[in-house]
């Protein structure tokens, strides 16, 4: 909670800039810019500041008590399903570089960092598999870091922006629905080939493999 809320506004509020150089754009929607949106306007001739004040009370607490919520119903349970699927690694795949997640959705990339740093992984997780909405199934690479574009291991350069039967023609996996231009993602109409397709990755080294 520290580093994802309350960092963030101590160091505005302590002139920290968040990267080094120049800005490429203006933050201007930050809790910490709408607080101050709250104070009275120069020319304005009522300079009370005890009714902002007390909205912005109310705006940070109510930011504070969801964001709260968030991390005790949705963050710290994503992080056991992710705990789970790396000590069950080796069932899905021997490589045990595949990561299964039983639900889609899940936000698993800081996770997936921050255990294989404290469980001393000995081997980089390279593709993790799970369900979407529709039933069907996506294998999606990790990317390099995680907040990056780039990927470990992206899905093989000649499946990329294919689609369907060529797809499926292509790679010899029936099924396949899609892989992403930059090879970052792709979905399978079941496990069984998305998993597939996971395993013909890992086989073909998917183009740039990243550790």
């Amino acid at each position: 909670l520290y580093e994802n809320f309350v960092e963030e506004i101590d160091a505005m509020d302590n002139g920290i800039a968040p990267a080094a150089g120049e800005p490429r754009y203006a933050l201007s929607t930050t809790l910490s810019a709408r607080v101050g949106h709250l104070n009275p306007r120069w020319n304005e001739p009522d300079q009370d500041t005890e009714a902002g004040f007390r909205r912005a009370m109310e705006l940070v607490g109510s930011e504070f008590l969801e964001r709260l919520d968030f991390y005790h119903r949705a963050w710290l349970p994503a992080r056991a399903l992710v705990e789970e699927a790396i000590q069950n690694r080796f069932q899905v795949d021997g490589s045990g570089q595949v990561l299964e997640l039983s639900q889609g959705g899940c936000p698993w990339k800081e996770h997936l960092f921050q255990l294989e740093r404290e469980l001393a992984l000995p081997r980089p997780l390279q593709l993790v598999l799970f369900p979407d909405r529709g039933g069907q199934w996506r294998v999606q690479s990790v990317p390099a870091a995680p907040h990056s574009f780039e990927s470990r291991l992206p899905l093989p350069e000649a499946w990329r922006g294919l689609r369907d039967e060529a797809l499926s023609e292509l790679a010899g996996i029936p099924g396949c629905v899609f892989v992403h231009a930059s090879g970052f993602i792709g979905g399978n109409r079941t496990r069984e080939g998305a998993l597939e397709m996971a395993r013909r990755t890992l086989e073909l080294g998917g183009g740039t493999e990243r550790t």
